[in-house]
């Protein structure tokens, strides 16, 4: 089963003592392709470098909402510039996130609003975090897309069917992780059996969110495998179809990494 890890965070502490393993067991486990999104831009030269030292990783640039509070003009002209980088395939993780509220809820609306604009005018798609905000993130979905098309990507979705429905609507892929895994998470596997085939994404989000059986410890890449198990199970298909789909998806969304080693 080949797999594209769509979602994790390798430039985190978590993985600074054993990258090399950690990606070498990603590639064991039959995972082709990983994504480390950005949730900083003070991070990002560390981004570039793993990108960069791995010819089966690539990256995304943006603020995550639990730092838009610090979101300056000079970081927007700096997305802009590194998003250049060949190998940087998105903008984001950008959203909201109510349940946290590190940010003022305005504050992070309109940082929202103008990684949409930057994603629109680069032609690259945006990574959306969400959570306990699912009305003002459908809002602002519709609203920019009224101003012009952009492609959104719904990271990590445990949201509601409505908002999986607004965002399938407007074009939008649905990436889903370890969450799905969970005994208590029978709700979101009827999402990812109601999810078009050809719309959906699997990703980790490590070192977050580990999957069944490892539910508790540090996530890593190689795990989506089991992500992918339980969404092709709930989907009624064998793991190598829903991996073979998942992995043309995630090419079509991060289209800058078409023809790219490996």
């Amino acid at each position: 089963m080949r797999l594209i890890d769509s979602h994790c965070h390798l430039d985190f502490p978590d993985f600074a003592e054993e990258l090399d393993a950690v990606v070498q067991r990603a590639r064991d486990a039959g995972v082709e392709r990983m994504v480390t999104i950005g949730t900083r831009l003070d991070k990002a030269p560390r981004m570039i470098e793993i990108a960069e030292r791995y010819p089966d990783v690539f990256f995304t640039v943006g603020v995550h909402p639990h730092e838009a509070a610090s979101a300056t003009e000079t970081d927007f002209v700096t997305m802009r510039e590194l998003a250049a980088h060949p190998k940087c395939v998105g903008i984001g993780e950008a959203g909201l996130d109510y349940h946290y509220n590190f940010a003022p809820p305005e504050v992070a609306r309109r940082v929202l609003r103008r990684q949409i604009g930057i994603a629109r005018d680069l032609k690259l798609p945006l990574v959306i975090h969400t959570r306990e905000a699912e009305e003002d993130t459908a809002a602002i979905l519709r609203d920019e897309m009224e101003r012009g098309s952009f492609q959104p990507l719904m990271h990590c979705f445990t949201s509601s069917r409505e908002l999986a429905e607004t965002a399938l609507s407007l074009g939008g892929y649905i990436s889903f992780s370890g969450v799905v895994t969970f005994r208590k998470s029978e709700d979101l596997r009827a999402i990812a059996r109601e999810t078009p085939l050809d719309r959906m994404l699997v990703e980790t989000d490590a070192p977050y969110l580990a999957p069944m059986p490892w539910r508790g410890k540090r996530n890593e890449p190689a795990y989506v495998a089991w992500t992918a198990r339980a969404v092709a199970e709930a989907k009624g298909l064998t793991p190598e179809a829903l991996a073979e789909a998942t992995r043309a998806n995630t090419v079509r969304v991060f289209s800058k990494m078409a023809g790219a080693a490996p």
